[in-house]
């Protein structure tokens, strides 16, 4: 029987979030816990399930290259990362099973002090590699939350308008993209 993969093995967890953040943006801006993409607009939801403001979450803290430690009670997702993306709707998108896959590597090239060689030796367990790859998932992730939170607490009704999901991945982009230039021009 051939050994599963690191990627097959972490895509059956599922991540953690604080669960401050269930009532104040999950269950705000997704159909978490029961409904359908099909549903989600007549109810004034801009994403489907849970896991895709999770996923959004995650990339405003790897744009931000910032991480923030859980604190407090926290909650499992509710749907194990394999899952993730994995159904066409039946009317508005395709699936997009390709993002876990860019998930994981964008964990794999951040986790620099994961020693994949190590692994490779078994000098650390398969599962410490994992744990350690969720616990870094979920940092970025609740960054993201906690920026999503400060856009909220300064503009209630930032998200609200057609491009505010967009509007702060751009603004994250751009800065970073403006630091990187700047470093370039100091050589």
């Amino acid at each position: 029987m051939a050994k599963d993969s690191l990627y097959d093995v972490w895509s059956r967890r599922n991540p953690k979030f604080e669960i401050n953040f269930e009532d104040t943006q999950i269950r705000q801006f997704t159909e978490y816990g029961g409904g359908s993409v099909e549903s989600m607009s007549s109810k004034g939801k801009i994403f489907g399930a849970g896991y895709e403001l999770y996923i959004y979450a995650f990339f405003v803290g790897l744009y931000s290259d910032q991480k923030r430690e859980l604190n407090g009670e926290t909650k499992v997702l509710g749907q194990p990362i394999q899952f993730w993306g994995n159904l066409d709707s039946k009317k508005f998108r395709k699936g997009y099973p390709k993002l876990r896959e860019y998930i994981f590597s964008a964990l794999i090239a951040k986790s620099n002090q994961l020693d994949l060689i190590a692994l490779e030796k078994e000098e650390i367990t398969e599962r410490k590699a994992i744990d350690y790859l969720i616990d870094t998932m979920e940092q970025y992730a609740n960054y993201g939350f906690y920026k999503i939170e400060e856009k909220l607490n300064e503009n209630p009704s930032y998200f609200f308008k057609n491009t505010g999901f967009l509007d702060l991945i751009l603004d994250l982009t751009k800065t970073n993209n403006y630091v990187e230039i700047e470093t370039i021009e100091d050589l």
